[in-house]
């Protein structure tokens, strides 16, 4: 019997010291608000999220933070307090993640950020980005200017982060290829007119114009610049390549162009582009839950979350138990060093020196026609 004892009590503690705790997982997204148009198709997303992992069963905790960054704080606060998350999901919208940041830095808890967003140094080793780098985003916009002769452009963005780095960085990458910023006209998030802005910018009479917007506030700046009878070229960033600019531009958006990333446009990728096999499972699994035609731009970063999780989450488990400082670390270890990864969106290779990952080949032009996206040739 002593033996037998000996040998339970043995079982028990090895059991004790190979056994997980669920893996939480935090979201905050803009699922009400002037952003709920980028919100809602990843939160439909995260509906099919998978239960388990690796063997461990995953909780994901999502919550609405109403398109506000305060609201967003909170969110993150309770992720790490009173739910002990692993990492953070979000949020969908450049402001709300950027406020959430210094808790993921504060807490020690890797995010992985469903927004393009720029972060002081001391909160780059806890933030990682599936949307695609400003940068990378920037120049196929460039490279298509170019080859049509524009030499002067307006622009016709947020008063946030996301206006301000993309004015930052095509102005960088348009003034070595030849192509001035004439001027520069800003609206907030929450504006419901830019008749003057639009106005000002058609009397400078650029070439082209860069409407820096997302989801369905992107139609409503672009909309007025076709009202006020600018005839020249319109583009969008890769915030703005959703159903939802089609759908409220109508008509004004016809002969548009918009930088995206591969996922929204799966099935007219070249058969050779390695993302083409992820991104249609994305939009065949997604279309048949929402509905056809439903793809989205952040539902398929939401999508890619997936990926990621199921690539390292096997690696931080080798090394510690969920729900402890030293699983979040190795978590976000192992994001940090997965190496070459296929997403919807690209291909994937976060460094130590880069959590942006993406490279030049990353971002497709697309063109309004019919009411729907094709890839430009």
């Amino acid at each position: 019997m002593k033996l037998l004892r000996k040998t339970l009590a043995a079982a028990a503690a090895l059991l004790a010291t190979t056994a997980y705790a669920d893996v939480n997982i935090g979201v905050t997204l803009s699922l009400t608000g002037p952003a709920s148009g980028l919100g809602i198709p990843a939160g439909n997303q995260f509906k099919l999220f998978p239960k388990q992992i690796a063997g461990e069963k995953i909780n994901l905790i999502v919550l609405d933070d109403a398109s506000d960054p305060g609201k967003g704080v909170t969110n993150a606060r309770r992720f790490v307090t009173e739910d002990k998350v692993d990492i953070l999901f979000g949020g969908s919208i450049t402001v709300v993640s950027a406020a959430i940041a210094p808790i993921a830095l504060e807490s020690k808890t890797p995010q992985l950020s469903i927004a393009p967003v720029g972060v002081p140094p001391d909160q780059e080793r806890w933030m990682f980005r599936l949307p695609q780098g400003f940068a990378v985003m920037a120049h196929p916009i460039v490279q298509h200017m170019k080859k049509h002769g524009v030499k002067t452009v307006g622009f016709l963005g947020y008063t946030d982060a996301y206006g301000e780095l993309w004015l930052k960085e095509f102005t960088k990458q348009g003034e070595a290829a030849g192509i001035k910023v004439a001027a520069v006209e800003r609206f907030a998030r929450t504006d419901t007119s830019a008749t003057p802005q639009a106005l000002k910018l058609v009397t400078a009479r650029p070439d082209a114009m860069l409407v820096v917007a997302s989801g369905s506030g992107a139609a409503m700046p672009h909309k007025a610049l076709v009202e006020r009878g600018f005839k020249g070229k319109i583009y969008q960033t890769h915030a703005a390549a959703t159903p939802d600019l089609v759908r409220i531009g109508g008509k004004d958006v016809e002969g548009s162009y918009v930088v995206s990333g591969p996922a929204v446009i799966a099935e007219q990728l070249p058969d050779n582009h390695p993302s083409k096999a992820v991104a249609i499972d994305f939009v065949t699994k997604f279309e048949a839950a929402v509905g056809p035609g439903q793809r989205n731009q952040f539902a398929g970063h939401a999508y890619d979350t997936q990926i990621v999780m199921e690539k390292v989450l096997p690696v931080a488990l080798q090394k510690a138990r969920p729900g402890t400082p030293e699983f979040r670390a190795a978590l976000r270890d192992a994001i940090e060093t997965m190496g070459r990864t296929i997403l919807a969106h690209g291909v994937m290779n976060w460094t130590a020196d880069d959590h942006w990952g993406y490279t030049n080949e990353t971002g497709v032009m697309l063109r309004v026609e019919g009411g729907k996206f094709v890839v430009e040739k």
